[in-house]
């Protein structure tokens, strides 16, 4: 999918991947872009649409739905990471309430957009959805709900024609993870890489050298021959 011309909506776009993601669209020739953040940003484009965006606000991220004629791509950035305990049941609600129910109402307020444009809907993840990181249980949990998510978007949008793209990252040198002394991609380069795996249609999109050693064996494995199968199911109970 090329970005000439189209128009995008990145949440979180106020720092990190969604900031570098947003940079990275406008170099890409895209004609709009939405930049949702809690607060109104300040835009250094012309073609930049600041668009208040609160996760946690489902009447509010009804109300920025209506002010968007159109939309291709939705990616889904924003996020919430602590190194909270698993037996503090607050942090992981926390988690859940960003991590997953945001993406969740913002794919739904804007699904008939997505629908309209035959776009396309990329959920910014992490390994940790795959494989849990103990010392952030909340994070990682939220994460891999957030991947059974995308998965079922997949499956049960195909028939609309609008895609579904995990991104999978490893650690990126953010503000969330800046004092994890351990080796990080850049945020501009995992913007690029994500934008790179959107054009070639991979479901999947490892967009580092961390979470790209997982790539091949992801791709040809059992577990994605498994998710293949299972969406298959959508159309037979389509049929019945």
């Amino acid at each position: 999918m090329t970005l000439t011309g189209k128009t995008i909506l990145v949440t979180g776009a106020n720092r990190g991947i969604g900031r570098a993601l947003v940079e990275e669209a406008l170099s890409r020739g895209a004609e709009r872009v939405y930049a949702g953040a809690r607060q109104a940003l300040q835009p250094s484009d012309e073609r930049i649409t600041p668009l208040v965006l609160d996760l946690t606000d489902a009447a509010g991220i009804n109300r920025a739905a209506r002010t968007v004629d159109s939309l291709d791509i939705l990616i889904n950035n924003a996020g919430v990471y602590g190194l909270e305990d698993l037996a503090d049941r607050a942090a992981l609600e926390r988690h859940l309430a960003v991590n997953l129910f945001g993406p969740h109402a913002v794919t739904q307020a804007f699904l008939p957009r997505l629908v309209e444009s035959r776009g396309a809907i990329v959920n910014v993840l992490s390994v940790a959805a795959v494989a849990a990181v103990p010392i952030s249980p909340a994070y990682s949990i939220s994460k891999a709900a957030a991947f059974s998510l995308t998965q079922s978007l997949r499956a049960t949008l195909a028939g609309r024609n609008v895609a579904v793209h995990a991104v999978l990252p490893g650690p990126v040198d953010t503000d969330m993870v800046r004092d994890l002394h351990l080796p990080k991609a850049s945020p501009q380069s995992v913007a690029a890489a994500i934008f790179d795996g959107l054009d070639k249609g991979e479901d999947e999109i490892f967009p580092d050298p961390f979470s790209q050693a997982l790539a091949d064996s992801w791709n040809s494995g059992p577990v994605k021959a498994l998710e293949r199968q299972n969406a298959a199911l959508v159309g037979e109970v389509g049929n019945q």
